[in-house]
């Protein structure tokens, strides 16, 4: 219905995806000259070296210390560390649908965490292009939503939404940023956050806030770790190996636009100026994903995570057309992960594969039955709202009890391709004659 023609929406965020690196957002007005200058050395991905040491700002070095330091928290167990894992690809480190933070740890999130590796310097900012007049609207497909951070893109700035984490009260739960400035100049860095921000930095609370979230972008855009680029996948690009038969397979099914079209939304192409694919268009998509009972806000029936239309974020609630619509997010490192899609329904890649290809040919194996007997499928969106559920492209066209487009050994050679993504590949020295 919505999404027949992705193309046209895809082509708002071609110069991100093909190899034209997107400016971060712009330099807090008051960092110093210094650390501006820094700003433009990062836009390119660059291959991370395993050897040397990052050379960072000062901003930058400042933004690292508090990217992993949990005393910033309200029960000072949680850092931004604790979610975004450097040795899980900067996503969650376990398999819970979504983290527990809070006061005292005990607070259940309402979404599953994200990778922020990759994505952090190429994703355009959001927007929404949509035709001038409404009878153009009814009468052509209307393009997708791209870009912003965050499942619902709510967030264009690093900045901002590095922000989120420490107010909300099932993750870091501080009370304001007067509550987190109090516990940074306890830390044992401030001394150097005043060298660099100025000795009176933190008289003026307003700038020393926005110069520590400033610090903490910076770190994430100029880290290499973020985007080193180090899987099977890259050495398979470069030239310098060959995938596996099993492996090429999987590519080939990944890629058939009849059949598991993975490649129209996760894009495997290498840009025009060589550069690697991030295996995201940063469009967003409805997939009907099952409700997920792990989540503790799914006890209450008349709670709804929708994505673009709320409830965290709240500027496009009026278009009831995007609701349902989360970002299609980057499949780099997908491999090592043990929580799939918004709301953590599933814990295997296997799984998540089988829900994307059997959604509709067996809808039974994967929704609850209503009081009717009658399998409820999308469930986790009100039924006025499922419409917007995308039907149309392959391989969700499908009718129950037709054939899935995968077997099981087609899962099997998929996983084994989506593997190649995984970052930190080591080849397997050849055995001597």
């Amino acid at each position: 219905m919505r999404f027949t023609v992705r193309a046209a929406a895809r082509w708002a965020a071609f110069a991100g995806l093909m190899g034209v690196a997107l400016p971060p957002c712009a330099a807090v007005a008051a960092a110093p000259a210094a650390v501006a200058r820094n700003a433009s050395a990062t836009l390119a991905p660059q291959p991370a070296s395993t050897d040397a040491k990052p050379v960072y700002s000062d901003a930058a070095a400042l933004g690292r210390l508090m990217f992993f330091d949990a005393s910033l928290s309200a029960s000072g167990k949680m850092s931004c560390a604790s979610c975004h894992s450097p040795s899980h690809a900067y996503g969650p480190p376990n398999g819970l649908a979504a983290q527990l933070g809070g006061p005292d740890m005990r607070s259940q999130g309402t979404r599953a965490v994200p990778s922020l590796r990759y994505v952090l310097n190429r994703t355009p900012i959001w927007s929404h292009a949509q035709a001038a007049s409404l009878s153009e609207r009814l009468s052509e497909t209307d393009n997708a939503p791209v870009g912003g951070f965050g499942w619902d893109g709510r967030f264009n700035h690093l900045h901002d939404q590095a922000s989120f984490p420490l107010f909300n009260p099932d993750e870091m739960a501080n009370k304001d940023p007067s509550a987190v400035l109090a516990k940074l100049e306890q830390t044992p860095y401030a001394t150097r956050f005043k060298e660099v921000f100025g000795q009176n930095i933190f008289a003026d609370r307003t700038k020393a806030f926005t110069q520590a979230m400033y610090a903490i972008e910076r770190f994430e855009l100029e880290d290499p770790s973020f985007h080193p680029y180090t899987s099977k996948f890259d050495d398979y690009l470069d030239g310098k190996l060959q995938l596996t038969a099993q492996e090429l397979r999987g590519k080939k099914l990944f890629d058939n636009p009849t059949g598991g079209n993975c490649a129209s939304c996760h894009i495997d192409q290498v840009g025009v100026d060589g550069s690697h694919p991030l295996f995201t268009d940063f469009n967003f998509q409805a997939l009907g994903v099952p409700r997920n009972p792990e989540l503790r806000a799914n006890a209450d029936p008349k709670y709804f995570d929708m994505g673009l239309c709320g409830p965290l974020r709240t500027d496009q609630a009026s278009d009831k057309s995007n609701c349902g619509l989360f970002k299609s997010v980057s499949l780099r490192n997908t491999a090592t992960r043990q929580v799939f899609f918004h709301n953590g329904r599933f814990h295997t890649l296997k799984d998540a594969l089988r829900f994307y290809v059997q959604r509709d040919t067996n809808p039974a194996r994967w929704y609850p039955k209503d009081a009717h007997g009658k399998v409820d499928k999308f469930n986790d969106l009100p039924v006025a709202l499922r419409v917007n559920v995308d039907t149309t492209d392959e391989p969700l066209t499908r009718k129950a009890g037709e054939r899935p487009v995968w077997s099981e050994r087609d899962i099997d050679d998929v996983a084994a391709f989506l593997i190649t993504l995984n970052d930190g590949y080591v080849p397997t020295p050849k055995r001597a004659k």
